[in-house]
């Protein structure tokens, strides 16, 4: 079944505990219903862009490690679940609750699949 990154963008400025009670209740909510539909297989929140290290590839063979997010933005991705559904019409269904639940913007994706070998 394929599987879904249903990813929540959350503003730099974005403080958690400064989330209102009704959206920690509706997305409460919708992780329990994504359980019980049997389509979550992972969720995480991530930290703030602003404490996260990026590394580059150097022409020398070296890595560069650097403070801060990859890409300078004023968004980021702030948490995500991975869904197996049984196709994106679905994925976009539960992408649509997480919108209104988390109250930000949502990106869905499909996870690439390597194609199954064919059998001889």
């Amino acid at each position: 079944m394929p599987q879904y990154l249903v990813a929540i963008h959350l503003p730099d400025s974005y403080d958690p505990s400064k989330e209102s009670e009704a959206t920690v209740r509706d997305i409460t909510a919708l992780n329990e219903e994504m359980i019980a539909a049997r389509v979550r297989t992972y969720v995480g929140g991530l930290e703030s862009a602003g404490k996260a290290k990026s590394l580059r590839a150097q022409p020398d063979g070296q890595v560069l490690v650097t403070d801060g997010p990859y890409i300078e933005s004023k968004e980021h991705v702030g948490g995500f679940w991975i869904l197996e559904t049984a196709n994106l019409d679905e994925a976009l269904a539960w992408g649509r609750k997480a919108a209104k639940a988390c109250r930000a913007p949502v990106e869905v994706r499909a996870i690439f699949q390597k194609p199954a070998a064919a059998s001889n």
